[in-house]
């Protein structure tokens, strides 16, 4: 088993971010922060099919584990990201375990799954299919994401599915899912993340979830969440350079020449 993989399923603290960046530069510099892994965000971003083993190899450079956000369900799109070497998929829009099923069907090969055999990056470009079919199904990390109501409905159901390894809870879809928007959503926004939370590690799941900053880190780990992904690289750009900017101009006018 990957050290990825197993660390996630014993729930000790992990700390990634998006990438949104379509570029190798970005992945090598995020990955050069300090992060446990990062996701190639697929889903929402400007990033194609074709860059994506790129931005795998960049994050390879520096050992860091990177897993995809695929754009939906469709097992072609899961079978692409893992044959170009991610350590990883997040699946989005998980409601019903049927989906989840079929999520685990797509990222296993028999006699466990559904994933068919090619010579992918991960396989050496076909040099050493037999040694990754070896691995594959125990390395790789499946986390399903749940973020509608339909799902938070459903999640006992979700989590009883067998190869599933996390539970990660997308908060904007779910508030918008659950009518939760806005400060006078937040009471029942955090109801429906603590009981997706507990139902998931009562059936042995690791539970994960986006958190714009780290300010309430602590209260969600607290609670029992392990897999935090923190914010994006285009969003720690912005506000890093704002913050830089706001600094220079405060200190020009604290005393600089006019």
């Amino acid at each position: 088993m990957s050290d990825f993989r197993r660390n996630c399923i014993e729930q000790k603290l992990l700390i990634g971010t998006f990438a949104a960046i379509p570029h190798p530069v970005a992945i090598e510099v995020t990955a050069a922060a300090g992060v446990d892994f990062l996701c190639i965000d697929w889903e929402h971003s400007q990033i194609g099919r074709e860059r994506i083993e790129d931005l795998i190899r960049a994050a390879d450079v520096h050992r860091v584990p990177a897993m995809v956000r695929v754009p939906g369900h469709a097992a072609e799109d899961i079978a692409a990201v893992l044959d170009a070497g991610a350590a990883g998929v997040l699946v989005p829009r998980v409601s019903t375990a049927e989906q989840a099923r079929a999520a685990v069907k797509a990222t296993r090969y028999p006699p466990l799954g559904t994933r068919g055999v090619g010579p992918g990056r991960a396989a050496a470009y076909g040099y050493r299919i037999p040694d990754y079919l070896a691995k594959a199904n125990d390395e790789l990390l499946l986390a399903i994401q749940v973020e509608t109501a339909e799902g938070l409905a459903n999640v006992a159901e979700i989590a009883a599915v067998d190869g599933i390894d996390l539970i990660f809870v997308g908060p904007g879809d779910l508030s918008v899912s659950i009518d939760a928007m806005g400060p006078a959503g937040t009471d029942r926004l955090d109801a429906a993340i603590r009981s997706i939370t507990q139902t998931a590690l009562s059936a042995g799941r690791a539970v994960g979830i986006f958190r714009p900053s780290s300010d309430d880190i602590g209260a969600w780990s607290e609670a029992g969440i392990s897999f935090f992904m923190l914010a994006s690289d285009t969003m720690f750009l912005g506000a890093s350079l704002a913050a830089g900017v706001d600094a220079a101009r405060a200190g020009r006018r604290g005393g600089g020449r006019k």
